[in-house]
């Protein structure tokens, strides 16, 4: 199976965040997995999938499994 590539601005739209929003995650180590391939990062669907289901909080004072 193929693995589904997506643009940041793309991944931007798909998460509802700016594109500045996803360079800084990716300055601060945070956010989805990304492979920077030349000048370009790119996204994984799989890894965006993984990112939104481990950001999953039962309150807001839930620190998630980070913490």
């Amino acid at each position: 199976m193929r693995a589904v590539l997506l643009r940041e601005k793309e991944v931007a739209e798909y998460l509802k965040v700016s594109p500045k929003t996803l360079q800084a995650w990716r300055f601060r180590g945070r956010g989805p997995t990304f492979r920077k391939i030349g000048r370009i990062c790119l996204y994984e669907e799989s890894d965006l999938q993984a990112f939104i289901e481990a950001s999953k909080r039962k309150s807001t004072s839930d620190p998630g499994p980070e913490a």
